[in-house]
């Protein structure tokens, strides 16, 4: 990966960061050795790493195709963005909904470098990019305010994030964001459950000098969906949620989720 040399101090390049481990683990480009090394470590405790990234980012797509051809939602706002990939968010509600308005969120300064490949739109959309922290709800449902209209539904992505922080702390997160959200918004959320399996990726990827990324039993994902309504298939397995015709033979991932309608 090729930066400035201002940049590359900014973002550490020296030490291992979770959005670039992502990226490798979904096949990107945007990574350096370090990220790599810790990336195979982890692989190497719980060998479904890869796999369940993958998982992540195609319930995404999955998800978001729902979202704008069955649902109607023409306003999304994906928090805690990561690095840009094919396939984001823009890209595929756009493709089905044209005049769709995105709204990414990271603080991460390697995002930001890459902002302006989120920022492509189709002509009568609209994608923007708010560099600020997910934990401030309040700051992040304003600056988003300035591009999405709030008094409409809107589509509140939190994917593979919440791990970042403890979980009662990511539920009363997501109950701050939906709470900004008018009735027929919807919550698409996933993340790792815990199982001695993940549980040791969990320690690997501590090992690496990272803040730590913390999995989740099962009822610390769904808690995030209480008030709400679960679309079908409900709760479950990411890579069952779904299936894109000819995928109906996935196996389970240990990622959960669900979309869920206020």
């Amino acid at each position: 990966m090729n930066t400035n040399p201002e940049l590359e101090a900014t973002i550490r390049s020296g030490i291992p960061h979770s959005a670039r481990v992502w990226n490798y683990w979904i096949g990107g480009k945007d990574h350096y050795p370090v990220d790599q090394e810790l990336g195979d470590q982890v692989i190497a405790t719980y060998p479904q790493t890869r796999e369940l990234a993958l998982a992540s980012r195609a319930f995404q797509a999955r998800a978001v195709q729902y979202l704008a051809r069955d649902a109607g939602i023409t306003q999304f706002l994906d928090i805690g963005t990561g690095l840009p990939v094919q396939n984001s968010t823009h890209e595929v509600a756009q493709s089905i909904q044209p005049k769709a308005r995105i709204v990414y969120v990271d603080n991460d300064p390697l995002v930001l470098a890459h902002a302006r490949a989120l920022l492509t739109s189709a002509p009568d959309g609209m994608t923007n990019y708010v560099h600020a922290d997910m934990l401030d709800a309040e700051q992040v449902l304003r600056e988003a305010g300035q591009t999405l209209d709030m008094t409409q539904p809107v589509a509140v992505m939190v994917l593979s994030t919440l791990g970042h922080v403890d979980p009662q702390a990511g539920i009363d997160l997501t109950s701050q964001y939906m709470a900004g959200t008018a009735a027929g918004s919807y919550l698409v959320l996933c993340d790792t459950i815990a199982t001695p399996q993940t549980l040791a990726a969990q320690e690997a990827y501590a090992s690496g000098d990272t803040p730590p990324y913390l999995v989740r039993q099962p009822e610390e994902i769904l808690a995030s969906a209480d008030g709400m309504e679960l679309v079908d298939p409900g709760f479950g397995s990411i890579s069952l949620w779904r299936p894109n015709l000819g995928d109906e033979s996935a196996e389970p991932v240990d990622q959960w989720g669900f979309v869920a309608r206020k």
